[in-house]
């Protein structure tokens, strides 16, 4: 039986219909010819005279030959013609054999030139198939002519039954077993054949797939791959090593290493016929600069023999990886980590400094009190006792901004938060009673963050609104919703709370020092405001940005995680 699974490629199964039906027409070309000879004889041979049958029979191969070429160029189903093909085969072969004497006639090995056609095609199944037709077609013809129900055409014989019954019983087995014999036999290398070209072709697939693995998986790679052979020319240079030195592979491939890259030789030496990193008891890399048209990088180089399955060793295998990009952050971190400790340190020195001051305020204040009335002793104190609180005020800061408190999550009510903040600005001594102030809310925001560090940014942005409108004007508070990713990217909806005043707005100067500590425009300020409010905000995953109005004064936005879609309200006055 054939195994299940394995089918005939359709390439194959056609070349192999094409050759049956050239060798068709050729035997029956061949058979015609020599009809023709021997009726142009006018000799007679013992399988009978030349009729009409045997041109009909002829023909009509031709013909069918045609319509087979048909069905041929149309490509369908290419199994099914080849089995039609080779069954009407048998029953050509036995017109043939009726045609020439039935019992009498010698071309009764045409059935084996047919069985072994579809053991070659059709592989064993196909083999044993025509093999039982020809079986069937065979004995049922013997039998009819045996028993005078035919009577086949050229016979020289006038009766069958002058054969005795064991010849002819002998006739029909040994013939059906050589139909069955010769379809096994056939069918045998045909099947063995096709076993191996499936595995021929799996394995082909395979190689294929794992050619095109290893091509991807090297041209995907982000390292430059350069794989020497023994004598260290290159034989191999991935994608990502010709876009970090911008070199073509036809440069590279086939040219010992120091040919193309003459720098590489500072590195690297041969020891023997080895090649190896000159500081290889330092580090299994090197770092070097490479310098292409303008721009300047920093390669890393390492390096790996090149060892063959069996053990031996054929190469090496070069890694090139662009650090630049790593270097130019390392650098940045070694920056940050000196800033913060540098940070850390007077954020120390601050908190320290703090206390003494404290103990000094008070000494003067009671050495005030003790002390005549004298208005210079008294200007001087008070002098002493404001630069004191400036420089109390500065520390706050300052520690405020160095050492932010950590973020304690609460879900809580923004418009009477912003409320409460105004409430407690309009009791303190920032307030100017010349101010107005204007709201306009967007009722039932809700959301989660630190309401205490929200307090504290509100507290900063209303002092720096009330020092720009020293002689009073309108501050404008509004919050709403809103849906702008570019902001806080894919977050959902987020919050945006905007505070505009009515003062002099920010200078080009200012928009782009805006959060930079310790800038200020201001007479006695600290410049720790805004980038206080800054800091705050990316500690809340949020955003804050500064702008001049167009109608005057200065706008601050900020924008908020939202944990709840609201309903619109009207504005307050206050």
């Amino acid at each position: 039986m054939v195994e299940k699974g394995l089918h005939i490629p359709k390439e194959d199964l056609s070349g192999r219909l094409q050759n049956l039906m050239f060798l068709r027409v050729l035997f029956v070309s061949i058979l015609l010819g020599a009809s023709l000879f021997i009726q142009a004889k006018e000799t007679k041979i013992y399988f009978g005279d030349i009729q009409t049958s045997h041109y009909l029979i002829i023909v009509a191969i031709y013909f069918l030959t045609f319509i087979y070429i048909l069905f041929l160029k149309k490509g369908k189903n290419l199994t099914t013609l080849a089995y039609i093909q080779l069954l009407v085969d048998t029953f050509f072969v036995t017109a043939i054999i009726y045609s020439t004497g039935g019992i009498n006639s010698i071309f009764s090995f045409l059935y084996i030139l047919t069985i072994i056609n579809a053991s070659i095609i059709l592989y064993r199944k196909g083999g044993m198939t025509i093999a039982s037709c020809s079986s069937i077609l065979y004995g049922l013809l013997l039998d009819l002519h045996y028993f005078g129900v035919i009577r086949p055409l050229g016979g020289h014989l006038s009766q069958p039954y002058e054969y005795q019954n064991l010849y002819f019983f002998y006739m029909i087995v040994v013939n059906i077993a050589a139909f069955y014999l010769v379809a096994f036999l056939s069918s045998y290398p045909s099947e063995q054949a096709r076993k191996s070209q499936v595995e021929l072709r799996a394995k082909q697939d395979d190689i294929v797939k794992l050619e095109a693995l290893n091509e991807w998986i090297i041209g995907s790679m982000n390292s430059g791959l350069i794989a020497l052979d023994g004598q260290n020319r290159i034989i191999l240079f991935n994608p990502a090593a010709r876009e970090i030195f911008g070199l073509e592979s036809d440069r590279a491939i086939g040219h010992n290493l120091f040919e193309p890259f003459p720098f590489l030789d500072g590195y690297m030496e041969l020891k023997g016929e080895k090649l190896e990193l000159k500081n290889k008891h330092l580090a299994s890399f090197i770092d070097f600069p490479y310098q292409r048209l303008d721009e300047k990088k920093i390669l890393r180089l390492s390096m790996t023999p090149l060892n063959l399955p069996g053990g031996g060793r054929r190469g090496q295998i070069l890694i090139i990886q662009d650090m630049t990009e790593m270097k130019r952050i390392e650098e940045e971190m070694k920056r940050v980590e000196g800033l913060a400790l540098v940070g850390e340190l007077a954020a120390g020195i601050a908190h320290e400094v703090r206390n003494p001051m404290a103990s000094i305020s008070g000494s003067i204040q009671m050495l005030k009190e003790g002390l005549d009335r004298d208005a210079v002793d008294s200007r001087l104190m008070d002098i002493i006792l404001r630069e004191i609180n400036r420089l109390n005020l500065l520390v706050n800061d300052f520690l405020l901004f160095a050492r932010p408190r950590p973020v304690d999550l609460q879900t809580f009510d923004l418009d009477q938060l912003i409320a409460d903040s105004l409430e407690l600005f309009q009791n303190s001594k920032k307030w100017l009673s010349k101010m107005h102030v204007e709201t306009d809310f967007y009722r039932d925001i809700r959301v989660e963050s630190d309401p205490e560090q929200i307090k504290q940014v509100l507290w900063n942005l209303f002092v720096n609104a009330s020092e720009a409108m020293p002689d009073g004007g309108s501050l404008y508070i509004r919050t709403q919703m809103t849906h702008d990713r570019h902001v806080l990217g894919d977050n959902g909806t987020s919050v945006k709370i905007t505070i505009r005043d009515t003062g002099k707005g920010f200078s080009e100067k200012a928009l782009r020092h805006i959060f930079t500590p310790f800038f200020t425009t201001k007479d006695g300020g600290t410049g720790l405001g805004l980038a206080i409010v800054k800091r705050i905000m990316n500690g809340l995953k949020g955003e804050v940005y500064g702008k001049t109005h167009p109608e005057g004064g200065a706008e601050i936005t900020i924008f908020l995680p939202s944990i709840l879609v609201p309903s619109a309200g009207n504005g307050l006055e206050i």
